[in-house]
């Protein structure tokens, strides 16, 4: 949480900023007038109740989707100004996504589908899959490199998963309620595991989340209602 409003000193360059956001789905305003700005090896939560326009703000955030206005930029890159290969290799090469389920593909074991984001984004096979190994070491899954997910516990797919979206050493980690299928230890390892990547790699994270410990624990917390950010204030501790 943040007194007054300030970023930490660590947090004071922007790594996104995204100005003007107005979304609609036919007559449904689903954002609106949308700005905000997050800080490199930043951990951001956004919260709210269930259709305020969380996951669809963070589709926009990871280039999936395209506002009807506005713009969002990554360390000042435009890039709902890039065509769309670029776009495509633009978000391959910078952000990672976390999802609620671990988006494994059954039919590779663990340490292919660590690796293929590297391999779709031009790396060689050995290289890919050395820093996919690389990765399951620093989670605790070398031993489960070769199972299939299907052989994996809850928390060890969701570590995989996480370990996937650092292939490509992203600047950015997006996550849609990365904990929300895990049991309270698990989620408590992947709490833990966001902040240790951060603290050691730098990572910005930004995570759409119902976990109220998660949220609790972020650096900064966005309010969002009914496809805005809204202000909440806690006595003299300013958290949006």
């Amino acid at each position: 949480m943040l007194l007054n409003g300030a970023l930490p000193t660590e947090f004071v360059a922007q790594m996104i900023e995204i100005e003007g956001i107005n979304k609609y789905y036919g007559k449904l305003h689903v954002l609106r007038d949308v700005s905000l700005t997050i800080g490199k090896g930043e951990i951001v939560s956004i919260v709210g109740p269930s259709g305020a326009g969380k996951t669809t703000l963070l589709q926009i955030l990871g280039t999936l989707d395209r506002p009807d206005s506005g713009s969002v930029r990554y360390d000042g890159v435009d890039v709902l100004r890039l065509g769309s290969r670029d776009l495509s290799h633009f978000r391959n090469r910078h952000i990672g996504f976390v999802f609620q389920f671990h988006q494994l593909l059954p039919e590779f074991t663990t340490v292919e589908n660590v690796a293929m984001p590297a391999m779709i984004g031009g790396m060689r096979q050995g290289e890919a899959m050395k820093r996919a190994m690389e990765l399951l070491d620093f989670m605790g899954l070398s031993e489960r490199a070769h199972n299939k997910p299907s052989q994996l516990s809850g928390g060890e797919r969701q570590r995989a998963a996480v370990a996937r979206a650092l292939i490509n050493r992203p600047s950015v980690i997006l996550a849609d309620e990365p904990s929300g299928s895990l049991d309270s230890q698990n989620r408590e390892e992947l709490h833990r595991l966001f902040f240790d990547l951060r603290n050691e790699m730098r990572h910005t994270f930004v995570i759409v989340t119902h976990d109220e410990s998660l949220a609790a624990d972020t650096d900064r917390t966005i309010h969002m209602k009914d496809g805005a950010i809204v202000p909440k204030s806690e006595g003299n501790v300013i958290i949006v």
